[in-house]
C-alpha cells in the first residue's frame, strides 16, 4: 500500500517537515483510514479457505493484529455461538491421579508399591 502523506491543499504538495508542511500550514487527513470492505471480505475468504492469518495479512498488506480483528468481527456478526440443548449437557471430571495409578497399578508415587490394594 502507498504510505505517502497527502499533498497539502494550500501549496499542492510541499515537502512534509515533521508535523507540518514546508509552507507552514497543517491539515488533517481527508482520506478515510482502513481498508475497503471488499479487501476485508477477500482476506476473510482466504483465511476460511485455509491460508494462515499471517500469510493473508502479508498478502493484503496489513498487520496480523488487523487481520485477527477482521476475523473476530466477522465471527461475531455472522457465526453465532450455538446454544446448548436443554438437558443435553453433561459435565465430566477426569482425575489425573486415578488415571496414573490405573495405568501402572504396581507402582505408585516414587516407585514404591501402592498400599491401596494391600489388606491389613
Amino acid at each position: 500500500m502507498d504510505e505517502r502523506p497527502e499533498a497539502c491543499p494550500a501549496c499542492r504538495g510541499a515537502v512534509l517537515i515533521r508535523s507540518g508542511h514546508a509552507c507552514g500550514r497543517q491539515f488533517t487527513r481527508t482520506t478515510p483510514r482502513g481498508m475497503p470492505m471488499e479487501v476485508k471480505r477477500h482476506a476473510i475468504e482466504l483465511y476460511c479457505l485455509g491460508l494462515s492469518m499471517n500469510a493473508v495479512a502479508k498478502r493484503v498488506g496489513v498487520s496480523a493484529q488487523s487481520m485477527l480483528r477482521w476475523v473476530r468481527d466477522h465471527a461475531h456478526a455472522y457465526c453465532p455461538k450455538p446454544e446448548p440443548a436443554r438437558g443435553g449437557t453433561a459435565v465430566v471430571e477426569i482425575d489425573e491421579v486415578w488415571h496414573f495409578v490405573k495405568k501402572s497399578p504396581e507402582n505408585s508415587g516414587s516407585g514404591r508399591p501402592s498400599s491401596a490394594g494391600q489388606a491389613g
